[in-house]
């Protein structure tokens, strides 16, 4: 390209088109001594490359450059035009007084076309400052301007800036139509950067809607096309930071703003950016409870957007501060009127976050016995409880119930939580992936405490009964939506499995795997992107718990044990005979201790030769059964009794204990989750389905017994044993045994496995099936094992299953010697046989082993779920 060409014109549109080509071609113009104003148009076309992909220092200086060659070439409006994009650097480098004056002085200079774009930038200006107003003021002005000059792309732009003004003053109707109506203008351009940047709008106008997995969809397409131009996606990062806290991945936000932060400094990028990114790392960290890094990362914030004179963000970071503060421990008259304060700008600057602001200042007054204070402050925050997106709402009914709490009013704030839990339930239901649903829970928790420690006080041991079930395991209400039918996820599926496969064979054989390492991760992350883009198919909240339903159910002969935890200790909930009873017992946290206890004296036991651990062990089983059920041990009766733990206490080994033994005990992740699976009705024609996977020390030897006795049973073994194979068979079957190692993922729980012949079989192969055998049987490590996330939701193998059909499940918590299970197995299909259900002929395939450690901890190792 020379410089005369007219061609150095088509730079400047081109550099949001095609970046990296428009900076190529700009630098070739520079090198053929162009006329000031071809010299001018291509400094400032590296000056923007550089402003929005590259070094803030390099971009001022071939900016001002632009300037200078704009003046020499006697042109107001490429002046005008030049200043605007100076200023807009300017404002990003933290410059905002020298910015806005280049902007003023670019309005003044301009005529025209050229001084509604500058209009244009300017209003962007005031909306990275965060003053709103402002900002449609100028933008107000300009549409007009860029309409009647037929000036398409501009005119998207500015469309586009006035709908995201909208979403940050709450205006969702004003923003969605406006985003429409730049989308049918771009659709007629070749504004590819543009057009990227106009669907990750898309995408958080669907968050501020409340449509998380539309959103997550959308920004994943934004960053595809990003990448596809090579270009950075700074303000991407904290837009999906936003939407990955609303699911509750708080951790996965915190590492993507962290990251997102070390890149940006690494090439010297926008300091406007760097606080917001600093602003989003400060709450994610705070969601996931780590006030520390929350107050590190708030406090730079607060004195970068105090410096960049950002008084809209400066407030929001005040708040993140303030109330990592006060979860770090922090109580004081001052923090109560700092969070006071900073809900007063709020409301001044009109943010969707004061009812937020409002919400911590009257929680800390109320932690500090200034009633009238707070009731003030709760008072306007509950005002968000009628409108708006379901987590504004949320935060309205968690302020009406501590309101209604401080008035005494028990019914009052038992009515807040249960509404407040609606509007969850609604917004957690429309979320197709059992994993955001699970996690989802973690906004509930305060309303869903409050309302237990009401029960507790003055309700009765049953209203405590439906106030447990009322959040606990909801994620298991209904069955998640079955993945899609994409070609792309069942190929990156498929490609996970045989890249798993062979980086397991490498590392049997020892040998380093750092490619199919990258490999794995990198399909992980394809997978659960896809399947967090799922909607519900038919939202619902699942049927409401019915405590009378439950004890018709139980009559006379069983038992449930509902561990309900109140303020840290255990309350035993034990239902039968028509009536529910209430029992104390330990610490939580004394408990989750020996559960680990037990649990490392297992995975011993599974060896030989450590028979000298068994009394170890069976002392710490008689120290949990004290911490656990308490007094009331000896209410328990003599029949099938079925446990209800709390999430984090998934692992303890229940038939080690000594009062449970001898008995027949089932265990279910909720009251509402044994209904479902007791009255679930058997499939037709109950055939049987025997499944050996690789690798076992035995060579799965149950199964090859297990066929002779059963006859017609499908035998998947070897090649057979498949995954698409396994899964067809498994799909409407009435039993099926599984003997294949098993691995769980604390990383990624959605991602743990049975190994079969060519992969992993994981939790998201299972969530495709038509409906999951009726009993299943999983004779491997680990299978029982959970990850315990949101409120009190389980994620792993055995809760994938119950909501698909299955009604009962034995499975493993620890590691268990593959010999061992071998009789064990054998003992419990032979009652099956009988007629008898898994926890019974569990039961009595434990009494049948030989009374050995090893033998025993194997039989302690294994339980039964369900109701089947």
């Amino acid at each position: 390209m020379t410089a005369g060409s007219d061609a150095v014109q088509d730079l400047l549109p081109m550099v949001f088109a095609a970046p990296g080509e428009a900076r190529t071609k700009a630098e070739a113009v520079l090198r053929h001594r162009p006329e000031p104003l071809h010299a001018s148009v291509a400094h400032q076309v590296i000056g923007i490359w550089q402003r929005d992909f590259g070094d803030m220092r390099l971009a001022l200086r071939h900016l001002r450059r632009a300037r200078d060659w704009a003046a020499r070439a006697g042109s107001a409006d490429r002046e005008a035009d030049v200043l605007a994009t100076l200023g807009v650097a300017l404002v990003h480098s933290g410059r905002t007084r020298q910015g806005l004056d280049a902007l003023g002085r670019g309005v003044r200079r301009g005529t025209g076309h050229t001084r509604a774009r500058v209009l244009f930038r300017r209003a962007y200006s005031w909306w990275v400052l965060g003053h709103h107003k402002e900002a449609l003021e100028d933008v107000r002005r300009a549409v007009p301007v860029l309409r009647q000059a037929g000036d398409v792309i501009w005119t998207a732009r500015a469309l586009t800036l006035r709908a995201t003004v909208h979403l940050a003053l709450g205006a969702v109707e004003r923003a969605d139509a406006d985003f429409a109506s730049a989308e049918d203008l771009w659709a007629v351009t070749d504004q590819e950067h543009d057009k990227a940047d106009a669907v990750e709008s898309r995408g958080l106008a669907a968050f501020r809607s409340g449509d998380v997995p539309a959103a997550l969809r959308l920004l994943d397409e934004a960053e595809e096309r990003y990448a596809k131009l090579g270009t950075p996606t700074f303000m991407l990062s904290i837009r999906r930071c936003e939407v990955l806290m609303a699911a509750g991945l708080a951790a996965e936000a915190l590492a993507e703003a962290d990251a997102a932060i070390a890149e940006l400094d690494s090439i010297g990028g926008q300091s406007t950016r760097k606080a917001e990114l600093l602003l989003a790392a400060a709450r994610a960290a705070r969601l996931a409870d780590d006030p520390a890094t929350a107050i590190a990362r708030a406090a730079l914030a607060v004195r970068l957007f105090a410096g960049q004179r950002r008084s809209w963000w400066e407030a929001h970071a005040r708040l993140v501060l303030i109330g990592a503060r006060h979860a770090a421990g922090r109580r004081s008259g001052r923090l109560v009127a700092d969070a006071a304060a900073v809900a007063e700008r709020l409301v001044e600057l009109g943010a969707p976050a004061a009812p937020e602001a409002l919400l911590l200042a009257g929680r800390m007054a109320l932690g500090l016995g200034r009633t009238a204070d707070a009731e003030r402050y709760l008072a306007v925050a509950a005002r968000s409880r009628r409108s708006g997106p379901p987590l504004a709402r949320m935060t309205g009914w968690a302020a009406q119930a501590l309101r209604a709490r401080a008035a005494g009013s028990t019914r009052g704030m038992l009515e807040a939580c249960r509404r407040g839990l609606d509007v969850l339930d609604d917004h957690r239901m429309t979320l197709g992936a059992s994993e955001l649903r699970a996690r989802a829970t973690a906004q509930g928790a305060e309303l869903a405490a409050l309302a237990q420690q009401a029960a507790l006080r003055s309700g009765g041991p049953r209203r405590l009964l439906v106030w447990s079930e009322r959040w606990r395991a909801t994620a298991l209400s209904a069955p998640p939506t079955r993945p899609p039918a994409d070609p792309e996820l069942l190929r990156h599926m498929t490609a996970y499995r045989e890249i798993a496969a062979r980086a397991e064979a490498t590392r049997m054989e020892g040998r380093p795997m750092p490619a199919l390492e990258r490999d794995q991760r990198r399909l992980e992350r394809e997978i659960r992107s896809r399947t967090l883009h799922m909607r519900a198919e038919a939202p619902h909240g699942g049927d409401r718990f019915d405590a009378g339903r439950l004890l018709e159910r139980l009559g006379d002969g069983v038992r449930l044990v509902e561990l309900a935890v109140v303020d840290g200790r255990v309350q035993v909930l034990l239902c039968g005979r028509g009536r529910v009873r209430r029992f104390e017992a330990g610490l939580l946290a004394a408990a989750e201790t020996e559960a680990e206890h037990v649990q490392a004296g297992l995975r011993r036991l599974a060896h030989p030769g450590a028979q000298a651990r068994l009394p170890v062990v069976e002392a710490a089983g008689r120290r949990l059964e004290e911490l656990l059920l308490g007094p009331a041990v000896t209410h328990l009766g003599d029949g099938p009794l079925v446990i209800v733990p709390p999430g984090r206490l998934h692992r303890v080994p229940w038939a080690l204990l000594p009062s449970l033994r001898e008995r027949v005990v089932s265990v279910s992740p909720s009251a509402s989750s044994w209904l479902r699976a007791r009255e679930t009705v058997p499939p037709r024609g109950g055939r049987q389905v025997l499944v050996r996977g690789p690798g076992l020390a035995t060579g799965g030897a149950e199964v090859t017994r297990l066929a002779d006795r059963y006859g017609g049973a499908t035998v998947l073994e070897h090649r057979d044993a498949s995954v698409p194979r396994v899964l067809a068979e498994l799909d409407g079957a009435g039993l099926a045994h599984i003997a294949a190692h098993g691995t769980f993922r604390t990383d990624g729980p959605m991602f743990s496995a049975l190994r079969m012949a060519d992969g992993p079989l994981i939790v998201h192969d299972f969530e495709r099936l038509g409906r999951s055998p009726y009993r299943i049987i999983l004779s491997c490590c680990d299978t029982a094992r959970f990850a315990t996330v949101g409120a009190d939701e389980l994620l792993g193998l055995v809760t994938a299953l119950l909501p698909l059909g299955t009604a009962g499940v034995v499975a493993c918590s620890a590691p268990v010697n593959d010999a061992a299970v071998v009789p064990l197995m054998l003992a419990l299909h032979e009652g099956l046989e009988a007629g008898l259900p898994l926890a019974e002929a569990l039961r009595d395939a434990r009494a049948a082993l030989p009374q050995d450690a090893l033998h025993r901890a194997t039989g302690w190792a294994f339980t039964a779920f369900g109701a089947a």
